[in-house]
């Protein structure tokens, strides 16, 4: 199917200039018609709900820049596209340990304030 870019853009969640900018940064390549307009087809939809999850989990746009252009390189950077989600899978890994140690420590203030809270009101129901 073919989408124009505003339809593409309802359907991605992106506004037309963000896909603009995507576009101008080589992230996304989209068809152009005999018209020269943008035509979005469902592949690009996969690549950029690829890119927005690349986004979303903190993979810099240089980053994400770098792996485009390698994956319009072909088949020879299937090693190398790997490697790249690899290395970013453990920065989520790291980041994600980091967070549960923030949680826990979270949650030992708020158990402390829930005993200091239960400790007054029972002192000042006497």
């Amino acid at each position: 199917m073919e989408y124009s870019i505003g339809d593409f853009s309802k359907l991605t969640g992106l506004g037309i200039h963000t896909l603009r900018y995507y576009e101008h940064e080589g992230l996304i390549a989209p068809e152009r018609n005999s018209s020269n307009r943008r035509c979005y087809s469902d592949k690009d939809l996969t690549w950029i709900e690829f890119i927005k999850r690349l986004k979303d989990t903190g993979m810099p746009i240089k980053e994400i820049k770098h792996y485009a252009e390698i994956r319009a390189a072909g088949e020879p950077t299937l090693s190398e596209r790997m490697e790249m989600l690899i290395q970013h899978r453990q920065t989520l890994d790291e980041q994600i340990a980091q967070l549960q140690e923030h949680k826990i420590k979270l949650d030992k203030k708020i158990e402390f304030y829930r005993n200091k809270i239960e400790r007054v009101n029972v002192g000042g129901a006497e």
